[in-house]
């Protein structure tokens, strides 16, 4: 069924046989008549089960050659499969263009003047593209015969997914006839959902090939750390953080591998300690930094050193190196406190035991604070049994089920002006339905829609001219104009970190920075020479000495409900959990009796002093949306991101009653809750939403009011 050339390549490569995605994936692409979604693990050939069939379309005979678009998160992923495919390509005389910020501007417009191959972008400049070719688009793109996501489930639930769904909905509707879309993921736990996600009117039916199967055994081993707030040094954050540096060095020396803390400051922290171990034996250094504040030359000598078989190397890292950017087989996994979900751990696992016969391998590292007055989290080891929890549920093979409802109302924003941007204009109805009506904004109404477009009148960023067409203002044409506009997610201002003529990256400036002052970035220590507000850059020389950079960001995600229910499982139960070592079996071994001394096997909702604490043993969106009810009903309590709920000057009978109130009552508006958050503008252009519509996108993405309410008459009735 393949393409001659690409058939001897397969030959010359020796392969001996296609993968199961390959050989599922290929039929249903040449097909043509479904949309495709390829699950699959890591290193399991999906770009080829995707990309076979479509370069055998694009290499067959036709007046018009076919064009395909492959939509991609990370540049480094453009680059990587730009490489991949060169070879075959060229083979086949099919042209590939790389589009993002760091391709020439001729190669860019050598694709604008004869449109056809591959394009490989982000959609960030395919945003950019639509804007600025405006009606000329029908032609440009008037060969597409495929738009390829991958790694769709970085994309689901997002600002920036959102905006994806969008700018494929409006190329459709620019050409006047749906395009085969074709999904890549390594981590799909909601195969519906994705599917609905890739083709959100459901208009054309989506086939899904999950191939699960990969043979590989899991190995894993947790440490515990406790950590005291007035003991020792070996027990102060700096003695646990060192003890953790100097075992990741033992045990992961003379390897390559993949390091995952939870922060951008931990990753310069260990990534510099590390250094530091290896420059003390005169070793070369086997440890690299690799985060997304770091400039792309510094990140691309962290992905070659992975990629060079000759040595050993060790990329301490965020999400970043989480996707699918091609940086050979590991070692090992570590993960430094808990997972920010099941499914981001399983996507980092698939980076290790890639080899045939080789075990995936899972190394973590959980601190645990003991304090004088230990809350319920501490008392029950949160981060340890977060993070147990989370691998047994992986072992199960359960990911995060996909939430779906969430209007993203500040994308509908960018969406509206890049929309009048591209047309030059547009009326009412049809932005209407270009974007709503039968586009990937239909939960919003059609109500909601028009105060938008008042508000955005009103704010002077658009208007109405005699005919009835809504146009950019002044202010809007600005905004649109502006590089920064493409993106659906805001960013940080930042400050540059130069070292004499390279550019180490960039970092938001949190404390005051001032000559001679010292920092730790790159992975290295550097001495502070000069700082231009203006310019926004800091200067650097090497130096001795150094401090790690506070980035303001916390890699988690909200857990889910499920991860709570078997956190109580662990603690509830006696059986073995044989992946802790001996610290972890003591932390878990006191968290078991402090669960059973707060008898929370039968209790949910206990007296500390004046305070009362409420274990709901529910997902952080359930909890906050309970913790907000409370405050409605002028309960003294707090947003805690831990596994209780704190009510201040209360009593368990007071709180026991309201708890019942709220079980009972009809279900409140979640719009009407929302209006009570002083803080909702968390997505980029949030502060534009009319103050009805701000409330609606923050309730569908925050809040769960039915989920409380089902949780409650759970507790309560289970008493």
């Amino acid at each position: 069924m393949l393409d001659s050339r690409i058939k001897q390549w397969i030959w010359t490569a020796n392969w001996t046989e296609l993968r199961d995605a390959q050989e599922r994936a290929i039929p249903l692409i040449l097909n043509g008549t479904d949309d495709v979604i390829i699950a699959a693990t890591t290193a399991s050939g999906k770009t080829e089960a995707a990309f076979f069939p479509i370069l055998t379309r694009l290499g067959a005979p036709s007046p018009q050659e076919p064009l395909a678009i492959y939509l991609s998160p990370l540049k480094a992923l453009i680059n990587d499969q730009w490489r991949r495919l060169d070879e075959l390509t060229e083979k086949m005389e099919i042209e590939v263009t790389p589009w993002h910020g760091d391709i020439g501007q001729q190669r860019k417009e050598r694709f604008l003047k004869e449109p056809k191959g591959c394009l490989l972008i982000t959609p960030e400049s395919l945003e950019a593209l639509l804007c600025r070719r405006g009606h000329g688009l029908a032609g440009l793109l008037s060969a597409l015969a495929y738009i390829v996501v991958d790694e769709l489930h970085a994309f689901i639930g997002t600002e920036r997914g959102k905006q994806l769904q969008s700018l494929m909905h409006r190329i459709e509707t620019a050409l006047g006839r749906p395009v085969m879309r074709i999904g890549l993921s390594a981590t799909l736990g909601d195969m519906n959902g994705a599917a609905a996600f890739l083709r959100p009117d459901r208009s054309r039916k989506v086939s899904i090939v999950d191939s699960k199967s990969d043979g590989h055994n899991l190995k894993v081993l947790i440490r515990g750390y406790l950590q005291s707030t007035a003991g020792p040094d070996t027990t102060s954050v700096d003695g646990v953080r060192s003890s953790i540096a100097a075992d990741l060095f033992k045990v992961l020396r003379g390897t390559s591998n993949l390091v995952f803390p939870n922060a951008r400051s931990e990753v310069e922290y260990y990534a510099d300690s590390l250094r530091n171990s290896c420059e003390q034996m005169g070793i070369p250094n086997e440890f690299w930094p690799h985060h997304g504040n770091l400039s792309k030359e510094v990140r691309e000598d962290a992905e070659e050193a992975l990629k060079k078989a000759d040595r050993p190397a060790t990329a301490i890292c965020t999400s970043t190196l989480e996707l699918g950017i091609d940086i050979g087989p590991v070692k090992s996994v570590v993960q430094v406190g808990p997972p920010p979900s099941v499914t981001s751990l399983r996507q980092r696992l698939g980076r290790s035991g890639r080899r045939k016969g080789e075990p995936m391998i899972l190394r973590g590292y959980c601190i645990e604070e003991e304090s004088d007055s230990p809350g319920i989290s501490e008392l029950l080891r949160e981060n340890l049994l977060t993070t147990a929890a989370m691998v047994r549920l992986l072992a199960d093979g359960w990911y995060e089920p996909i939430r779906a409802n969430k209007l993203h109302a500040s994308t509908l924003v960018q969406q509206i002006l890049s929309t009048i941007s591209q047309y030059g204009g547009m009326n009412t109805a049809k932005l209407w339905n270009v974007h709503c009506g039968k586009g990937p904004f239909s939960a919003v109404t059609s109500d909601q829609f028009a105060s938008l477009l008042r508000e955005l009148g009103k704010r002077e960023i658009i208007f109405q001219d005699s005919t009835g067409l809504i146009l950019l203002a002044p202010y809007g044409e600005r905004i649109t104009e502006h590089y920064s506009f493409y993106a659906a997610f805001a960013s940080e201002e930042e400050y540059s970190i130069v070292n004499g003529n390279q550019t180490l990256g960039s970092m938001p400036i949190t404390r005051p920075l001032s000559v001679d002052s010292y920092l730790i970035f790159a992975g290295r220590r550097w001495q502070v020479v000069s700082v231009t507000a203006e310019d926004k850059v800091v200067q650097v020389k090497p130096a001795a000495g150094g401090t790690v950079p506070k980035f303001n960001d916390t890699m988690g995600a909200d857990t889910h409900d499920r991860v709570r229910e078997e956190i109580r499982n662990i603690l509830q139960s006696n059986f073995p959990v044989p992946f802790l070592d001996i610290g972890g079996q003591e932390l878990l071994t006191g968290a078991r009796a402090n669960y059973k001394h707060m008898e929370l096997d039968r209790k949910w909702i206990l007296q500390n002093g004046s305070e009362v604490q409420i274990v709901p043993w529910c997902g952080d969106i359930i909890k906050d949306t309970l913790t907000l009810m409370l405050q409605v009903r002028g309960k003294r309590t707090v947003f805690d991101g831990g596994l209780s709920i704190p009510v201040k000057d209360a009593s368990v009978e007071s709180v026991h009653e309201i708890l019942q109130e709220i079980a009972d009552e009809p279900t409140m508006d979640p719009k009407q809750l929302a209006s009570k958050v002083p803080n909702k503008t968390f997505e980029k252009w949030d502060g534009l939403l009319p103050d009805e519509l701000l409330c609606a996108s923050f309730a569908s993405a925050k809040l769960d009011v039915e989920g409380v309410q089902n949780l409650l008459k759970l507790r309560l009735r289970s008493e």
